[in-house]
């Protein structure tokens, strides 16, 4: 009799699968990063994820963040969930049809993929001391930037990176989005995840400007 051939095989030796099955991965927000760092997450064989966002699918959303066009009118974390259960029907998922509150539980790792300073602010200031590994991912057109944080020197140095609102670059992720930047930026914050998941420090700040062909990491 013919075995089932083992899916995971060629990522072995990049993705410890009994380190990632003790992991829960929380993702809030599941718009143009977030929807590409779920189905990532579902993609290398996470088995519990988190799915937090109160918004529905728009139109535009086929377009920027991959959703489907039956999707629209629907809730993005259920049509979310959907979808990685297509991809791993045994994903264990949860889903939270709500902002982020304060009490909400979390997973061991957290994806901020949310679009503004502030709102990253607010949740930093009750995640930060309850998960493990961080990482923020930030977009605007095709500038990319990618923060993770795994140890406390990461922790206190994110923290200044969170400037007031009123600083920012004018226009948030979505005014300005496309497909293939927020799958990027959706790599190379799975990437950093990966790179934790094996023990290897991650880079606390990876930036790419793609128009200019520039990628600078720290």
């Amino acid at each position: 009799m013919k075995s089932e051939p083992d899916r995971f095989a060629r990522q072995q030796d990049l993705v410890p699968r009994q380190r990632l099955a003790a992991t829960q991965a929380t993702v809030i927000g599941v718009g143009a990063i977030g929807r590409q760092v779920a189905l990532q997450l579902a993609a290398i064989g996470t088995q519990r994820i988190q799915l937090i966002d109160f918004d529905r699918v728009e139109a535009t959303n086929v377009t920027t963040q991959g959703y489907l066009a039956a999707d629209v009118g629907q809730s993005k974390v259920l049509a979310t969930a959907t979808a990685l259960q297509q991809i791993e029907p045994a994903v264990d998922i949860q889903v939270v049809e709500d902002r982020y509150r304060p009490k909400c539980p979390l997973g061991d790792a957290v994806f901020c993929c949310v679009d503004s300073i502030s709102a990253r602010a607010a949740i930093w200031r009750s995640a930060s001391n309850r998960c493990q590994f961080w990482t923020d991912g930030r977009m605007l057109g095709e500038v990319i930037r990618v923060l993770a944080a795994s140890d406390a020197t990461g922790f206190a140095r994110y923290a200044g990176t969170l400037f007031p609102q009123a600083d920012a670059q004018r226009g948030s992720c979505t005014s300005r989005s496309t497909i293939y930047a927020a799958s990027i930026a959706a790599g190379i914050m799975v990437h950093q995840f990966t790179r934790w998941l094996r023990g290897i420090p991650v880079d606390f700040d990876t930036t790419l400007n793609l128009l200019a062909g520039e990628w600078a990491v720290t």
